[in-house]
């Protein structure tokens, strides 16, 4: 079975399923934090090497500042809890996003999962917080022309495989397979660089609804697709037959 090696994902629906419960939404975010964990365990036991969860955008920060407020709580308790298990079993835990809104509190418990998990290599578990897609695209091309004025880079240099260098998550393969629960049918700036040859995968499932029957739908759906990244389908069927070292990467 083709097994996606990087699966993002778009927790959405906390609120909704709460408020179907007649509960606060708060409830609806730590229900959602049982399915994180049901997300993880299920890639560690498929062997898939990366998993990226957008937890929070950057403008999630506009939401009511009570929500806002109970959400940093519930981050700031999730990292103290879960970093010395997700440390035993081999994953490696990094942030992805602007970290300059969050308190003092939040960015040391950030630093210090990804350095006490940066050595391992059994999944590879990336969390979006205060990100945006664009925001993403925006500092790699900063990035990029702060080394055109310093001399260190020419401008005719700058190519697609420059910009993927500098973009979050670039030492990993992109996304294969893009989830997305609540029912919306959109990306909302996530990974907009990465996402461009990425599978999407739409369910109702409501995110704390999510296990591991809904992310075993979501890969035997993927696995019945036929990516041919532009190509067609007579070329990939060519090149399937090329021996391995002369196949395009």
């Amino acid at each position: 079975m083709n097994v996606p090696r990087h699966i993002a994902i778009i927790m959405d629906g906390n609120g909704r399923w709460a408020a179907g419960r007649k509960r606060p939404r708060m409830i609806g975010h730590r229900a959602g934090a049982r399915a994180v964990n049901i997300c993880i365990d299920f890639c560690l036991e498929r062997g898939i090497q990366a998993l990226t969860l957008f937890a929070f955008s950057s403008e999630n920060w506009g939401r009511p500042q009570e929500e806002v407020s109970a959400l940093m709580k519930l981050f700031l308790n999730a990292l103290e809890r879960e970093v010395v298990e997700l440390e035993r079993r081999g994953v490696r835990v990094r942030f992805i996003g602007e970290r300059a809104p969050f308190s003092d509190a939040i960015r040391q418990r950030m630093a210090e999962a990804e350095a006490r998990t940066a050595g391992n290599d059994r999944l590879h578990l990336n969390v979006a917080a205060s990100y945006g897609g664009r925001q993403d695209i925006a500092a790699a091309a900063r990035s990029l022309a702060e080394d055109v004025a310093a001399g260190r880079l020419r401008p005719e240099d700058i190519d697609e495989a420059a910009v993927a260098a500098r973009v979050a998550l670039a030492d990993l393969p992109p996304p294969d397979l893009f989830i997305r629960t609540g029912g919306e049918l959109r990306v909302s700036n996530f990974l907009l660089w990465q996402l461009a040859y990425t599978e999407l995968w739409f369910t109702d499932t409501l995110w704390p609804e999510f296990n591991a029957a809904t992310l075993q739908r979501a890969i035997d759906d993927y696995a019945a697709r036929e990516r041919r990244f532009g190509l067609t389908a007579e070329q990939l069927a060519a090149s399937a037959q090329e021996p391995e070292e002369q196949r395009p990467a």
